[in-house]
Parts: C-alpha cells; structure tokens; sequence
C-alpha cells in the first residue's frame, strides 16, 4: 500500500481541524423549518456565495460559507476552486482565525484580525448589515420602488445591490462595496437559509 506524503496528512487534518471549527461555531444554530429568505426572516441566516476583493494592486477572489447569530459569526473562505484559505469566527469576546496549515491567530475583532493575517480588511460587523441590504442611522440610502436598497452610503463606504427576484421582500444576489481609499468588495450570494434563534439557556 502506497504510503501518504507527510504533507498531505498534515492539509487533512488542518481540513479537519476546520470543519470541526465550523461545526462548533454552528451548534447553537438550527433551520428554520420553512423559513422563506424574506429580508425580514434574516435575523440569523446563513449564506453561499462568491466574493472578490481588490486593494491596491492585489486582488483576492474565491468561496464564502457564512452563518451569523447575532455576535457570532462562523466563516469559511475557500479558492475559487473548494480549497479551504481560513476559517472565522467571532464572538463577543473576540475573533479567531484558523488557516489551511492549522495555525491560530485571534485579534479583537474580525477586521482587525483578517488585517493582520489575510493582508486584508473584512469589515465583518458591518458587512452583516449590508448584506442583508438593510441601512443603519448614520447612512444615506437610496431605496427602489418596492423599498429595497438600490445605494447606501455609510462613512466612507459605498454598497451598490442587486436583487434576482423581483419579490419586495427579496434578499440581496449582489453586493459591490466600493471605499474611499480604492477598497473593493464584491459578493454574489447563491444561497440565503433563515435561521431560527439558539435555544435560551446555557
């Protein structure tokens, strides 16, 4: 029997690593049974997509997993291709990134983190907001005629949507951040799950 390189076995088990990650960081979520994808349903929701970022001369592209309940956030960053990059979480007492060789990095928060590690901004907590295309108080908007986002301002930040469905109620396909400093973000959402809240209790 052919014997496996070290290097392989050593991607299988940061993949492991990973996958448990995710599933500890999801534990307390569970589907909605019946649960349509309203933008109102989105409290805590989970996502597919694909997303590509550019600064500066760099561009970064590939697959976004993400599930949110309120602080915590359980994401998985992969190649275009499936091959896991990094996996995120957060919760209110910080963020944690894992890689694809295994090592742990955390950081106060999930940009500040993924700056450090990645060499780029995921500007996470207001990303949660956006991408459910809803505005906050301190941001200019611009709304179609059934009252979805079209354009919002927020600080430095552009977001420019785009929506599959002509439903009033219908969540985001499509996101393009756009910040002062030449920061792009772009994120195409396949997939949009309703979540119901975690139990109460511990």
């Amino acid at each position: 029997m052919p014997r496996i390189p070290r290097f392989v076995c050593a991607r299988r088990r940061a993949g492991f690593l990973l996958g448990v990650l995710l599933l500890a960081g999801c534990a307390a979520l569970r589907v909605e049974p019946g649960a349509s994808p309203a933008r109102d349903s989105l409290t805590a929701f989970s996502l597919e997509g694909r997303f590509s970022l550019r600064q500066e001369d760099r561009n970064y592209s590939g697959r976004l997993s993400w599930r949110h309940q309120g602080e915590n956030n359980a994401l998985m960053l992969s190649s275009p291709f499936g091959q896991g990059i990094a996996e995120i979480t957060t919760t209110e007492r910080g963020a944690q990134l894992i890689t694809s060789d295994g090592k742990k990095y955390s950081a106060v928060d999930a940009e500040t983190l993924t700056t450090q590690v990645l060499g780029y901004p995921l500007p996470l907590a207001l990303l949660t907001e956006w991408v459910r295309g809803r505005g906050t108080r301190s941001a200019a908007s611009e709304v179609d005629a059934q009252g979805r986002l079209r354009h919002l301002r927020h600080d430095d930040w552009r977001i420019d949507y785009d929506y599959a469905s002509d439903k009033a109620q219908a969540p985001p396909s499509a996101l393009f951040a756009r910040r002062s400093d030449g920061l792009e973000l772009r994120l195409r959402i396949d997939e949009w799950t309703a979540l119901a809240s975690a139990d109460a209790g511990p």
